[in-house]
């Protein structure tokens, strides 16, 4: 196991992602440059998402990008509401790695 899981607390790292994202972008962005798309807390750091996902996947991680989206403001009638704002991490694998999502499910 890699040093960078050691230096933070389990389940700290258990709980910085949040869900895979699993939308047309994300799935092209991953038969581009394998990198796998994953919601992850507002604070979470990308050394902390690094080791989270080396933590859970047992895979081995290139590098991390992050990406804050501000959530949209949306109307139900005369009522305005707003979609929380989310942190999205673009986690790209070491060449060979792989995740799989669907086969957990299926």
């Amino acid at each position: 196991m890699s040093t960078a899981s050691k230096k933070y607390d389990e389940g700290r790292l258990m709980q910085v992602l949040v869900a895979p994202i699993v939308s047309e972008k994300a799935t092209m962005v991953a038969d581009k440059t394998n990198a796998v798309t994953f919601k992850v807390l507002q604070d979470a750091t990308k050394p902390e998402i690094k080791a989270a996902v080396e933590l859970m996947f047992k895979v081995q991680v290139k590098g991390v990008s992050v990406a804050n989206i501000k959530g949209k403001t949306k109307r139900f009638g005369r009522s305005v509401g707003r979609r929380d704002n989310i942190r999205k991490a673009y986690v790209t694998l070491q060449p060979g790695q792989e995740l799989n999502f669907s086969g957990e499910t299926a």
